[in-house]
């Protein structure tokens, strides 16, 4: 009889462990409303939110491309003006800009067989200032890029003789 009853209380314990806490219950089925309804009002939210970046991508891609043409203008009106604005430039001593690139820069010198040391006393610069315009780490200044420019076409030949005339003064 006693294993009559322990069957008995266990199978009570069971049934009572699968009874649901109305408490429990209850908030669940609050939670699972609650959710629902933030859903309900955060769906108008997402769906402006995504056509606002739709229209920012449009807008960007109309920007690139407005970016696009007025570089074309721009080239195309340098090209149309050419002597003239080059002219003007150089009657107000300041030049015309000049592109820089550092591979180049390093190129240039080793074409000549120089070391930075001796290509910074070709242009009145320091061997450091050479060494950071070709890591572009530094960029040089207008004045610079002249003396760079005037550089340009000459061999290794005539970079020698004038590193003799400097190290001569």
């Amino acid at each position: 009889m006693a294993t009559g009853r322990r069957q008995r209380l266990r199978r009570q314990a069971q049934n009572h462990s699968y009874m649901p806490n109305i408490a429990v219950v209850f908030k669940e089925e609050i939670a699972r409303i609650a959710r629902k309804e933030v859903r309900a009002e955060t769906e108008d939210f997402r769906k402006t939110f995504a056509q606002y970046r739709t229209h920012l991508a449009a807008l960007r891609r109309r920007i690139d491309e407005l970016e696009r043409q007025l570089k074309r203008v721009g080239k195309a009106s340098s090209a149309a003006s050419g002597g003239a604005a080059d002219a003007a430039e150089a009657d107000d001593g300041q030049g015309s800009a000049r592109r820089f690139s550092a591979a180049r820069l390093a190129a240039q010198r080793s074409k000549l067989g120089l070391s930075a040391a001796d290509f910074a006393a070709l242009l009145g610069v320091s061997g450091q200032s050479v060494y950071k315009w070709e890591h572009g780490e530094a960029r040089p200044r207008a004045r610079q890029l002249e003396a760079i420019a005037a550089l340009r076409g000459i061999g290794k030949r005539e970079a020698a003789e004038r590193l003799a005339q400097l190290s001569s003064r």
